[in-house]
C-alpha cells in the first residue's frame, strides 16, 4: 500500500534535529578536549568549542525549520514522499 506524506511539523521536526545533531557533537567536544589537554595548547579556548556545539545545534534547527518549510510548500503543490507499507505478522 502507497502512502505520502502531505506535511511535516515544523517545530517538532527542528527539535529532533537539533538534538541529533547535539548527540553528535558532545563526543566530538570530549575528543577535542583531551586533544587539547594533551597537547597544552591554547589555541582554541573550552568556551569556544562549547559555543561550536551550541552553534551546530542551533544551525541544525534553523535549517531543518526552513527545509521543512519548503518541503511543506513542494508537497502541496507536487506531492509530498512517497513510501510502500506492508503488514508484517509479529514473531
Amino acid at each position: 500500500m502507497k502512502k505520502q506524506i502531505k506535511s511535516v511539523s515544523l517545530v517538532q521536526n527542528a527539535k529532533v534535529v537539533a538534538a541529533i545533531y547535539l548527540v553528535i557533537s558532545l563526543p566530538l567536544l570530549v575528543i577535542m578536549l583531551a586533544i587539547g589537554g594533551v597537547a597544552n595548547q591554547v589555541g582554541m579556548s573550552m568556551a569556544a568549542m562549547c559555543a561550536f556545539v551550541a552553534a551546530y545545534a542551533g544551525s541544525g534547527f534553523i535549517f531543518t525549520l526552513i527545509g521543512a518549510g519548503i518541503y511543506n510548500l513542494v508537497a502541496a503543490r507536487v506531492g509530498g514522499f512517497e513510501f510502500t507499507t506492508a503488514e508484517v505478522k509479529e514473531a
